[in-house]
């Protein structure tokens, strides 16, 4: 009987394994947790690089004060906490709210290169529980439209990740040779 039970669990989680990658989200390896993070290689000064993220954060966050809870720049370092909405659609396309989503974005600047981590998703409610649960499709809260609002997660961090990477790039200075 014991062996009945063993094989459908280890079948259920190669099935919620297999169905996280296929939402093309990136899993950390050791933490387990939606994860965001890249080493972007840009010429430029740790300091230079630091102040247009200072930058690039007060035009693209309409609180900029609120969302960064750390500027460190002796360690050129800077911790963002934010939030987004997900929404329903119906089949005529009208969204209403469906949930508010929780991040936590880490920013570190060295000579030429700069990393940004993206993690900590949770899904504000009532009380909070971890994004992860909406790949689970054996979990009680689960519904078929969770697929969707991590498709909208997906979406929404990877368009600030593209606005990051524009918005750090070294302004380039006209002269003006008259």
């Amino acid at each position: 009987m014991k062996k009945w039970i063993a094989i459908p669990a280890a079948a259920v989680m190669l099935f919620t394994a297999k169905c996280a990658v296929s939402q093309n989200l990136p899993i950390d390896s050791s933490t387990k947790l939606i994860t965001y993070k890249e080493v972007v290689k840009q010429d430029g000064e740790p300091g230079k690089t630091y102040n247009l993220a200072i930058s690039w954060i007060n035009s693209f966050y309409d609180n900029p004060s609120e969302a960064t809870r750390l500027r460190d720049q002796v360690n050129n370092k800077i911790e963002i906490h934010h939030r987004f909405k997900v929404y329903n659609k119906d089949n005529k396309g009208v969204k209403t709210d469906a949930a508010v989503i929780d991040y936590v974005m880490f920013l570190e600047f060295k000579e030429n290169r700069y990393r940004y981590s993206i993690s900590n998703f949770n899904v504000l409610r009532v009380s909070k529980f971890p994004l992860e649960r909406w790949m689970n499709k054996t979990d009680p809260q689960y519904t078929p439209v969770c697929d969707d609002y991590l498709k909208q997660v997906d979406e929404t961090i990877n368009g600030i990740i593209k606005s990051l990477k524009e918005g750090l790039k070294p302004k380039v200075v006209k002269e003006d040779n008259w």
